[in-house]
Order: structure tokens, then sequence, then C-alpha cells
């Protein structure tokens, strides 16, 4: 499978990280930042993101590693228009419209599209199920505690001002 990286932060180096391990063949990497500063973790090449569209015929599945809070709303749909996409939107109010605004832009496109593909919603969510399906009276929890919100208390902590937060 070629894959395409668009964004290059935690998320993109694990999906270099875990594509890499499957054996698919990275095309690029396309960041916003200057590509010479970004030092792929497998040498994979490096592109600014302007340059995404030049490779709609190359890459199979583009997975769109940005924010969900500023990011994703507008380069998911944005980027289905092009290729197949996988995004790991978790704002969990605004989920309907972002997988409607998707959906519209893949489907006039004829391109698939994955959304809330991450942690939660995502793997933590089949976990639980599958761990509450077989043990029901167990206990679920979170590694950073419990009822944290991992993503919201990341933008808290964006507020300038702000030392630290956690948000439950």
């Amino acid at each position: 499978m070629n894959i395409g990286i668009y964004g290059y932060g935690n998320l993109g180096r694990g999906v270099e990280t875990a594509a890499h391990a499957a054996g698919d063949n990275i095309v690029g990497i396309f960041t916003r930042r200057p590509p010479a500063v970004i030092n792929s973790l497998f040498g994979t090449p490096v592109y600014d993101s302007a340059d995404v569209e030049r490779f709609s015929e190359s890459i199979d599945v583009l997975a769109v590693c940005g924010g969900s809070a500023t990011d994703l709303p507008t380069m998911t749909p944005t980027l289905a228009r092009l290729f197949n996409v996988v995004d790991s939107y978790d704002n969990h109010a605004e989920m309907k419209i972002h997988v409607r605004r998707v959906d519209e832009a893949a489907r006039e496109s004829g391109h698939s599209a994955i959304v809330g593909c991450g942690w939660d919603p995502g793997l933590f969510s089949v976990q639980r199920l599958l761990f509450e399906s077989v043990l029901p009276q167990g206990e679920t929890y979170t590694f950073w505690g419990k009822g944290v919100s991992q993503g919201h208390s990341d933008a808290v902590r964006r507020i300038e001002g702000v030392a630290d937060c956690r948000q439950y």
C-alpha cells in the first residue's frame, strides 16, 4: 500500500512507524513546517504540504495527522477531495458535523474516508467494548486518569496563561 502522511507531530511519527512495520510504502510526509527541519524516523521523503496534490495518483491512503480542534475540520474534507483519507478526529460534540462534511467531500470525488480513528473514539472505544463484554463486572479506566479527557486537557493548556490543566 502507498501511504502518505499529512502532518508530522506525534501522530504522524506514529503512523510512519506503523506503516514501516507493516511493510507499506510511505510515499512522503507532507508538512506545514519547512521540510528541511523534519528528520523522519525512517528516511521518508518530506515535502511541503502545498505539494500534496502532485501525489494524488501515487498515494492510496493519506493519513491526516492534524489536531481535532483547528486542523482536521478543514484539512480532512479538503484532502478527501483528492485522496482516500483516514483521520483521528476526536471532538465528540462535533463528530456528526465532521462526518457529514468529510462524507460529502469524499462522495463528490469518489474517494473513501474513515474519520475518528484514534485513541478515543477509536482504539480505546474498541478496547472498552471488548473487555467490558468479557468482564462485565470489571473496572474500566484510562492511563491518564479516571474521567480525564486527554484532548480537552490539551486544548485548555494551549490557552495563554494556563500553566496546567486536567479537564474532566
